[in-house]
């Protein structure tokens, strides 16, 4: 058995996540994966750097991974679809399709793709990362069934023709609810406030910064106070040559009582480095990445201890179990198609060079044991 591989003449079947060009309303039925929320992370995310820097780090972080089988042919056959898959309209590869979805489901707490196979039949020829507004869902007859409907005239909601095809996960739903919560709920507030922040720093030194001044004229004498308009206006004129920016220094001279001040000048900038640092710290916190990882250095002998690479590591653990379920569903539809269902086991790649050491001494002690243990057997034998 040889499946086509991604690129010739073989064509894929249609999606039925598919949307027409038109515009959304949604027809009332299941509940719709994308809303006002959804969008408000979206916007965070493109506002505060940090926190689509955590979220990349952590797909990053998350690493790459095989799958593994038995069967010598299954097994190529996998490898060849890990590589050649295609993915959207402009990528290829398996890894493509899970850090999207991951993508997806850390923003929105959801995240949606369709196996598309190939019109022969012969195999999954794509893969779809299923925009969360094109979908919704909704319980099914018993409270372990899910129903997904779709929107193929982009206004009328509609069972999907094929449900087995389509991949669905949330993350951390509440008990008896069907959608996730978002890896960013919570952090909207304290991005208001921090953006409320850096917008007040940066008008007090579009005030502060540019100088301006003030000029103050206080005529002396009857005869000044007579002619203090045409005074004050030939001031202002030649206040303004000194001040035009000819790419020379000129010097303002008057005589009478003339006094300068720069306004503002006598106003201080407010000190923001403190609430700033504390609603960082409540974010990351929130993200459950060390801060220097996204490069913010509070101290200066900060750096990754056993107990933050433990913790970390936990945390990439836990997103690797809800992928592992989907990256198993595919190769196995995908096997299926083509007449073979063997045992598949997905094999991630270690998350960092401190992970191997570890593994490699707890290896080590576990091969001491053993082989005390059976030296100690082997004498009470004797």
């Amino acid at each position: 058995m040889k499946g086509k591989r991604w690129g010739t003449p073989e064509k894929s079947c249609c999606v039925q996540t598919g949307r027409t060009a038109v515009d959304t309303l949604w027809g009332g039925l299941g509940t719709p994966l994308q809303d006002n929320q959804g969008k408000l992370y979206e916007e965070m995310r493109r506002t505060v750097p940090v926190v689509d820097a955590a979220v990349n780090k952590i797909i990053r972080l998350v690493g790459g991974f095989e799958v593994h089988c038995d069967d010598p042919w299954c097994k190529g056959e996998l490898q060849r679809f890990y590589r050649e898959v295609q993915v959207g309209p402009a990528a290829a590869g398996l890894d493509q399709f899970i850090f999207q979805y991951l993508n997806d489901l850390l923003t929105y707490g959801n995240a949606a793709g369709e196996m598309v196979p190939l019109k022969n039949g012969r195999g999954i020829g794509a893969l779809y990362n299923v925009p969360l507004e094109n979908i919704s869902v909704a319980q099914g007859d018993s409270p372990l069934e899910l129903d997904i409907f779709v929107y193929p005239d982009g206004m009328t909601a509609k069972k999907a023709p094929y449900p087995e095809r389509i991949l669905f996960s949330a993350l951390n739903p509440r008990s008896g609810e069907i959608k996730g919560r978002s890896l960013l709920e919570g952090l909207p507030y304290l991005a208001d406030i921090l953006m409320k922040i850096y917008q007040c720093v940066g008008s007090n030194f579009q005030r502060l910064g540019n100088l301006r001044y003030g000029v103050t004229y206080k005529p002396s004498g009857p005869l000044e106070r007579g002619s203090a308009k045409e005074i004050a206006a030939n001031l202002a004129e030649q206040w303004g040559k000194a001040m035009a920016d000819s790419g020379s220094i000129q010097d303002f001279v008057a005589v009478g009582d003339v006094d300068i001040k720069v306004i503002g000048a006598e106003a201080r900038i407010m000190d923001t480095q403190t609430p700033v640092r504390q609603i960082l710290e409540q974010m990351i916190a929130k993200l459950g990445l060390p801060p220097f990882i996204l490069g913010l250095n509070w101290s200066t002998t900060e750096r990754m201890s056993k107990q933050q690479a433990d913790i970390l590591t936990s945390e990439l653990e836990s997103y690797r179990a809800l992928l592992g379920g989907i990256i198993r569903r595919v190769c196995a539809a995908h096997l299926h198609m083509l007449g073979a269902s063997p045992e598949l086991e997905v094999v991630w790649k270690s998350i960092s060079i401190q992970d191997e050491v570890e593994q490699a001494r707890a290896a080590l002690l576990r091969a001491q044991t053993q082989a005390i243990q059976g030296g100690d057997k082997n004498g009470t034998a004797g």
